[in-house]
């Protein structure tokens, strides 16, 4: 009798949530976390370690060492050769890490891995494998002939189930895998649906073994929420090594790999492409697609440097002020942040008197595609609503860097020396930049401290009138 209520204690019936691995203390049609119907499924909890279990000692497979006798070469990183990839990896892919790259549908996942699946083939000297849950090999050999990346090293397989992948490693004995996408693996005696929080982790945590024990890398594709965030459980991310973010708007051809989570580089850093109909490749310096050149100074434009991570990025702001309307003018803007607009036009209509914009309409706008939620964009925000306002062109070689603060005076940011000398290596002459700045400047550029919006108005309207001198 004992003994049946010991192992009805250790194996007793619960209930978790398939989508989001909440845990309610009965069946519920409804998760009250996520709000999925029919989700909640009855699982097993095993007795945990402190419940009077007791674990014993083993001799380990390998015995520890001195940390300055084990060769830091196993874990070295091998180029794929697509250029901006490698700097966000910190120089390529480790044998044996694990990579998880999350984007949007469409935005370019599976077209940019079958370009980095046959850069590996042709230079790394080992085979790459990519494992499909989505396309038929048909659909994915389509792919590869638009792109050119066909190559006797690269093996494709259409699989979801997880033996079959590990059997497909056993055969083909890639140095690279990829998998699109781990959502679709399921893994054979594991509750639960392809995708939902059970298998995911099951999938991820087998995928990760055998990366470890056979020095593969791996590369898995996953899903992301409405929200942006990575679908399926918060563990999934611990698992493994790097965590990238594909990012894109369908109606740019601009697309960013940002780091979120890397064990061997910088986590910060962004790698910049561009989609087109050939496929996606590498822009090494994007600065140009978010300029536009001008035969003559336009109202209305201003010049700033935004940081991508650890990169510079020499941004173009856009604004248009609109007609006097009765009632609530409209505010619209695209690629820069709504409410940041909001409190620079109110900032800009109370401290310098010189534009009344609480009854017209202002649009303001990036060029690229790219988009500006960094406070350093503030001051070029200002600037070129009030060279819209005022009809009064920005000089073309000024660049405008600092946050706005609600007193109107411009506060400092950060990377000012970066910022600046990337303004300076595309050609800008004149920087207006917070107090304090000026000796980080780089040689070539004019540095102009302004401690609050009317000071940088007047230093924008003087250069504005030396270069209008210079061009007469």
């Amino acid at each position: 009798m004992t003994s049946s209520r010991t192992a009805a204690k250790a194996a007793r019936p619960a209930y978790v949530c398939d989508a989001c691995g909440h845990q309610p203390p009965k069946w519920l049609g409804r998760c009250p976390e996520c709000g999925e119907w029919g989700s909640v499924i009855e699982s097993t909890v095993s007795t945990p370690l402190g419940a009077g279990r007791v674990v014993s000692s083993r001799l380990p497979s390998e015995p520890a060492r001195p940390i300055a006798q084990i060769s830091a070469a196993p874990a070295k990183a091998v180029p794929t050769n697509v250029g901006e990839l490698d700097r966000v990896l910190g120089g390529g892919l480790v044998p044996g890490a694990v990579v998880l790259l999350a984007g949007e549908p469409g935005v370019g996942k599976s077209t940019l891995l079958l370009d980095v699946a046959q850069q590996w083939a042709a230079g790394a000297g080992t085979p790459s494998l990519v494992v499909s849950g989505e396309e038929s090999v048909s659909q994915v050999r389509l792919r590869a002939e638009r792109l050119g990346a066909l190559h006797d090293k690269l093996y494709l397989a259409s699989e979801s189930d997880l033996s079959a992948v590990l059997g497909h490693l056993d055969a083909v004995k890639p140095g690279l895998l990829i998998v699109d996408s781990v959502q679709t693996i399921s893994a054979p005696g594991t509750e639960g649906v392809s995708g939902g929080v059970t298998q995911v982790r099951a999938v991820t945590a087998a995928l990760v073994g055998v990366a470890k024990e056979r020095g593969i890398a791996t590369v898995l594709v996953g899903h992301v929420t409405k929200d942006g965030q990575v679908a399926g459980p918060r563990v999934l991310e611990h698992l493994v090594d790097v965590v990238l973010h594909f990012e894109g708007d369908k109606h740019s051809s601009l697309r960013l790999v940002r780091g979120v989570k890397n064990r061997y580089g910088a986590a910060d850093e962004v790698g910049c492409f561009e989609m087109n109909e050939n496929g996606i490749t590498s822009l090494p310096d994007p600065s140009g697609l978010f300029l536009t050149r001008y035969n003559e100074p336009v109202p209305g434009t201003c010049v700033t440097v935004a940081m991508e991570g650890r990169r510079a990025l020499v941004t173009e702001v856009q604004a248009l002020i609109g007609a006097e309307v009765q009632g609530s003018p409209r505010r619209t803007v695209s690629g820069l942040d709504s409410a940041r607009l909001a409190m620079v036009l109110a900032v800009l209509e109370r401290r310098t008197k010189q534009l009344k914009l609480y009854n017209r309409e202002v649009f303001a706008a990036t060029v690229g595609g790219i988009r500006l939620i960094e406070p350093s964009a503030d001051l070029a925000m200002a600037l070129a609503v009030a060279s819209g306002g005022l009809d009064l062109a920005m000089a073309p070689q000024l660049v405008a860097i600092g946050e706005v603060g609600l007193t109107g005076e411009i506060r400092r940011v950060g990377a000012v020396g970066r910022r600046l000398a990337e303004a300076a290596r595309l050609g800008f002459k004149v920087a207006l930049v917070p107090p304090g700045c000026a000796p980080e400047a780089p040689r070539g550029i004019e540095v102009i401290e302004v401690s609050d919006l009317r000071s940088a108005l007047q230093s924008a309207a003087r250069a504005s009138a030396a270069a209008g001198g210079d061009r007469q």
